[in-house]
């Protein structure tokens, strides 16, 4: 059960402003909790005010380090100990490289980019698979995808929870009789999650799909 740290410190931050969405804290304590105090990386996509950077630190402890990227240079502002932050489009293949260049082994993604659809799909189509094995990919702010302004719509095809639908058959690859391949996205991934406005991935090496059947009753008592 998740402790509510998070939770309460953003109800009771007199740091820099944090912005959220209540019902988040439940999900992010829920996939996230499995990572405190220990030294992680965490990448955050959307600065903004930096009151969120400030509070993953807070969250997951002293040998956390937390990686910011927004496209406004005075973002720059929000750095501190153990928190850094890069400066470009998060579809820009360049600036992920220079992040995975320092920051090899990045443990959790959270997108609060742009949140525009072709942004969300290209950032997750570059880190995705560069993560931890056991990682975490959330995307928040998903209702995005049902808006125009930002490329989304009900059922429009190219809007990220779109593309998660499809995913959702890839995880489930190995049993569609070979109608589709298993690919990195199916050895990858564990679960998907879907919540109002967010969608989380957890990591983990699929392994070999078999059943098996136990029984300590003799033959002729089995039902």
């Amino acid at each position: 059960m998740a402790s509510g740290d998070l939770h309460r410190y953003f109800l009771n931050n007199f740091n820099k402003p944090v912005s959220k969405w209540v019902h988040y804290f439940d999900v992010y304590e829920r996939h996230f909790e499995r990572f405190r105090g220990k030294p992680i990386t965490m990448l955050e996509i959307g600065v903004f005010d930096g009151g969120s950077l400030a509070m993953w630190k807070w969250y997951f402890g002293d040998q956390a380090k937390i990686v910011g990227l927004d496209i406004n240079p005075e973002c720059k502002a929000h750095e501190a100990e153990g928190i850094e932050v890069f400066i470009g489009s998060q579809d820009d293949p360049e600036v992920i490289e220079k992040i995975f260049e320092k920051y090899p082994d990045i443990d959790i993604v959270l997108d609060d980019g742009s949140h525009v659809m072709k942004h969300l799909i290209a950032s997750f189509e570059m880190l995705y698979y560069r993560i931890a094995e056991d990682g975490v990919y959330m995307v928040e702010d998903a209702h995005t995808c049902y808006w125009r302004r930002y490329g989304g719509g009900l059922g429009r095809p190219g809007t990220f929870i779109e593309y998660s639908k499809g995913l959702i058959d890839a995880m489930n690859a190995v049993h569609t009789r070979g109608r589709l391949a298993i690919s990195d996205f199916t050895r990858a991934t564990d679960s998907m999650a879907f919540y109002d406005s967010m969608i989380v991935f957890e990591k983990r090496p699929q392994g070999l799909r078999q059943v098996v059947t136990t029984s300590l009753l003799p033959p002729e008592q089995r039902t």
